[in-house]
Order: structure tokens, then C-alpha cells, then sequence
């Protein structure tokens, strides 16, 4: 993971020792275990006497606890209690546990919920089940935007300004691998634009499919996309477009009636909806 956290031009109340003290944080990921301060530098892009005096304050706070034996860190529980916090604050996890989990079972399939983190989206609610051994992703994985369905849904929700200045950010993110990915996430606005929902087919990972759909509120959080995956074997491309994307976009609008006291509403009336044409299509239009 590259440091991406650059100080805004001319903004004097940006705090550059808080982002990069945050940035050391943001170096570790699930299943990370330990790390030491080379490896730190190398995923902030800091020097690495920065790093060391970053991780001895982190330290001191109670954020990191250091491992004397390999020269290493682990997250400490203060630093697991923010991101604790910041799970029982998200209503919608909460609110839509049994929709995810209704169409889990309906589609043996994982469906999980997710915000944007930088180039990612994190998932912060996840349902899945021993029918979806092939996606192995829990709360607090990542998926990356350009790639996965997920991010897609998420990138096709924003609007003008934000969505531009996401591509800016996606070309230096990815520098010479850019112009593919770009090209694969402009087709996938096709999709969006026709059916209401993003798929991927094996575009992150080659042996996953899933499609995504955002979820946009009233209140001015988010937006935060879902998606519903599996192994390819089990949704193929047609699958995708014919089931599961539609299955998606009905379980996204009830909870939308949900938080919002509106009548659900079911597949077939979502399926009808999302031939060209119809309702969740001329939304979709307007967001490309």
C-alpha cells in the first residue's frame, strides 16, 4: 500500500505529522501479524528515521506494541478500539445484516458492505457461508475500486466533480497499468448505465465473479456500495446479469425503504426496472 495521503495544496491547518502517524497505522492490514519499520517505509513511502520515530510515539500512545524478539509491531487494542467505534457507528452494517444475509442464503453467494478507503473499499459487514469457500474475505479486507464490483458500484454513485477526482488519484496510484484499467472501468459504467448494478468477472480475482450495487443516504455519509461473489463456476456472467445483480439492486432499495419508511420492493418489480429505459436505468445514465 503506497502513501497517498498528500498535504493539500496551501491548507495550513492540515496536521502533516497526524497524517503520517496515520499512515503508519494504515500500513497494517488483515492477516499482517507483525511488521517492522523497513517494511512500514516501504508501504507509506516514508524515510525510514520518519518511520522510527513514528512508531516509537505510537508506542508511547498505546497504538502499536512493539515485539523486541523480531524488531516488529502489532496494532495494539487502542488502536483495534477506533476501528471498533467506527463499526458500532455505521448504522447501515447494522440495518442490513438481515437483508445480506437473506439474499446469502437465497444465492449461496458472499454479500458483504463496504466504504471507501483511498483506492479500496473495505468491507466493514460481511455474510458468507461453507458454500463460499472460494471468497475468503472478512471485515476489514480490501478490494480494489477499478477492479472489483464493489468499487465499481461505488465509483458510478459519485458524482462529477468526485468521480474525476478519483480517476486523477487511480491514474498515479497505478501509473502505467492505468490506462487498461481505466478503459475496463469506463465499459463497466455501461453496465451500470443498463442494468443498475457493476459486475465483475474475474477482472479482481480470476477464479471470482460478483456484482455491485451503491447505496447512497440521505444523511450525507457514504456513499457505501454492497456486492454478492462467489467462486465463477458457480455465477457465471449470465447468472450475474440474469439473478444476482437484480437480486442486489432489490436488496439495496428495501434497505434504502428501510432507512427511509418507503414500501419494498421485490425482484420482479426491481428486474422490470432495470431494462433499459426503465427507472433505476435513467439513474444510472445520470451518474456516467
Amino acid at each position: 500500500m503506497k502513501r497517498t495521503g498528500k498535504k493539500p495544496a496551501a491548507d495550513r491547518n492540515f496536521v502533516v505529522a497526524l497524517s503520517r502517524g496515520l499512515d503508519v497505522l494504515r500500513a497494517f492490514q488483515p492477516n499482517d501479524g507483525l511488521l517492522g519499520n523497513q517494511e512500514i517505509a516501504a508501504r507509506t513511502n516514508l524515510p525510514k528515521p520518519t518511520v522510527s520515530r513514528l512508531t516509537h510515539t505510537l508506542t508511547k500512545l498505546g497504538y502499536l506494541t512493539p515485539v523486541p524478539r523480531f524488531e516488529k509491531y502489532q496494532l495494539a487494542p487502542a488502536a483495534m478500539a477506533l476501528g471498533y467505534a467506527a463499526l458500532a457507528n455505521l448504522g447501515v452494517r447494522h440495518l442490513s445484516e438481515p437483508f445480506r444475509e437473506e439474499v446469502m442464503r437465497e444465492t449461496g453467494g458472499a454479500v458483504a458492505v463496504g466504504g471507501r478507503d483511498r483506492h479500496s473499499m473495505i468491507y466493514f459487514g460481511q455474510c458468507r457461508n461453507g458454500l463460499t469457500l472460494g471468497v475468503q474475505l472478512d471485515v476489514g479486507s480490501r478490494v480494489p475500486i477499478a477492479t472489483s464490483a464493489m468499487g465499481r458500484a461505488y465509483f458510478w454513485s459519485l458524482g462529477e466533480e468526485e468521480r474525476a477526482a478519483l480517476l486523477r488519484d487511480l491514474r498515479e496510484h497505478y501509473g502505467s497499468r492505468w490506462p487498461k484499467l481505466r478503459d475496463n472501468l469506463e465499459r463497466s459504467g455501461e453496465t451500470v448505465a443498463k442494468y443498475g448494478f457493476a459486475i465483475s468477472a474475474g477482472e479482481w480475482q480470476t477464479d471470482v465473479h460478483a456484482a455491485g450495487v451503491a447505496l447512497k443516504l440521505n444523511d450525507g455519509t457514504g456513499p457505501y456500495a454492497f456486492n454478492c461473489g462467489a467462486p465463477a463456476f458457480r455465477f457465471t456472467e449470465e447468472r450475474l446479469i440474469t439473478d444476482i445483480g437484480p437480486r442486489l439492486v432489490a436488496m439495496v432499495r428495501n434497505i434504502e425503504a428501510a432507512l427511509g419508511g418507503i414500501a419494498p420492493a421485490s425482484r420482479k418489480e426491481v428486474s422490470k426496472k432495470l431494462k433499459p429505459g426503465g427507472k433505476v436505468a435513467r439513474v444510472a445514465e445520470g451518474i456516467r
